[in-house]
């Protein structure tokens, strides 16, 4: 057991649940934050609450491990099949939760991360939020603001990399996965490419221990695969 911490933001989600519950039975680290909004009171809206864990978290152990394992698709509004479906509170929604909650995450902790060893730091991106491998088009607020993530990734990877040499910050798209975030969307997903979420934390988790510092800034499927930009 080295000592450093882990944190999971999003643990009370599948996910985020299954990643905690696994990095809890590894061992590999002294203590694995699991925070939640329903649990520790961490709010992606509230950047409050994101700093006051954060001062706990420096309390203890530096985290060599952080991953935001949050998002939302759907719940008020569904999404769009056609521009006409445009709605700035849709949009709006979606930057909030899938964009900017992890960059303010990233802004707290980022600097609590090892400066002489490794550490990763990741964010639950998409393969919608690809630019060049869109050839469908709709799902405009959830692809645009996974797109805006894949951007602050690769900008904070930069200069993360400046001060931490070893440090990595990385988008991991987790494949289809059985929670409610995709519940409404997998009556057409074939048996094997639908993921429970155990399975889909095992290999997430196998990916982010794998990456090295030239990964930094990339976005990487549950596969090891790179994402294009």
């Amino acid at each position: 057991m080295s000592e450093t911490s882990a944190v999971v933001i999003g643990a009370s989600g599948g996910i985020g649940g299954a990643l905690a519950r696994q990095l809890e039975a590894a061992g590999h680290h002294a203590v694995v934050h699991a925070l939640s909004r329903s649990g520790t009171g961490l709010d992606l809206e509230d950047e409050g609450s994101i700093a006051a864990a954060a001062a706990r978290i420096a309390e203890g152990p530096p985290p060599a491990l952080v991953i935001v394992a949050t998002g939302i698709l759907h719940g008020d509004h569904s999404p769009e099949r056609s521009y006409r479906a445009l709605t700035a509170e849709h949009l709006m929604r979606d930057y909030r939760l899938n964009a900017i909650g992890p960059a303010l995450v990233a802004r707290h902790l980022l600097p609590l991360m090892p400066r002489d060893g490794r550490g990763v730091f990741a964010a639950l991106s998409a393969r919608v939020g690809s630019i060049g491998d869109n050839r469908l088009g709709g799902w405009h607020a959830y692809r645009a603001s996974k797109a805006a993530l894949n951007m602050l990734i690769r900008n904070l990877a930069i200069e993360h990399g400046r001060t931490h040499k070893a440090g990595i910050v990385v988008g991991l798209h987790p494949g289809t996965v059985a929670t409610d975030l995709s519940a409404p969307f997998q009556a057409g997903v074939a048996p094997e490419k639908l993921f429970t979420p155990d399975h889909s934390a095992e290999q997430l988790l196998r990916v982010a221990s794998a990456l090295t510092p030239s990964d930094s800034g990339g976005v990487f499927a549950w596969d090891g695969q790179r994402i294009p930009a």
